[in-house]
């Protein structure tokens, strides 16, 4: 489990096939910020971009840890595959506080920026999330980007999926790598996992039994 508080900006700096087919996956190797890995061992979870991964080998004297990535994974997630800058998140611990809000690490959905760009001090995000997402997402509710908790300001239905509208702080752009995304970047969400529950509590037993 994870909170989307960002406790690192790393990078991966070298990606490499398992395989030959378009079933194989990668091995990334990621570059961490310094001190990053002292606490981190064999087996470990750390959520890249949001997307929970295992660490596989890691070198705290270089900076260093790779983490095996699924073809699954790939294809059902954005960012994983090429070199450049990733938010990272360590597991939350039994005693760790809750920051942000409670995410899984797993990816609901692809969506894609459709508007970033500073108004004030503040910045303004726009993302179009897939249509089969539009449901969970409220006004005033939480939603993961890029392993990012943040608060929606605004939810807006449209025919091509559901608009949200969020406003970033200096610190969140200085300190994640959302600040590093524009218009027109896919970005991996993860609705809030309070909302995945209310939706399977009144939708269970709809579905009548045949009693013959």
């Amino acid at each position: 489990m994870f909170t989307g508080i960002i406790t690192g900006v790393g990078r991966i700096v070298a990606i490499h096939d398992l395989g030959r087919s378009l079933h194989h996956g990668k091995r990334l190797t990621i570059e961490a910020p310094a001190g990053y890995l002292d606490d981190v061992g064999l087996g470990d979870s750390i959520a890249l971009n949001g997307a929970c991964m295992t660490v596989t080998t890691f070198s705290p004297e270089n900076r260093q840890f790779t983490i095996d990535i699924s073809a699954e994974s790939l294809d059902k997630t954005s960012g994983l595959d090429q070199e450049g800058p990733i938010n990272l998140e360590k597991a939350l611990r039994a005693n760790d506080r809750l920051g942000g809000h409670i995410v899984s690490g797993h990816v609901d959905g692809v969506g894609r920026i459709s508007r970033f760009e500073q108004i004030g001090e503040s910045w303004l995000l726009c993302v179009l999330a897939p249509p089969t997402m539009a449901k969970y997402l409220a006004y005033k509710g939480s939603i993961t980007i890029n392993g990012v908790s943040l608060t929606v300001n605004q939810v807006l239905d449209l025919a091509e999926g559901c608009e949200v509208s969020i406003n970033l702080i200096p610190h969140t752009v200085q300190n994640t790598a959302l600040g590093c995304l524009s218009s027109g970047s896919r970005v991996n969400l993860e609705i809030d996992t309070v909302a995945r529950y209310v939706e399977r509590m009144l939708s269970a037993g709809l579905v009548q039994k045949d009693p013959t």
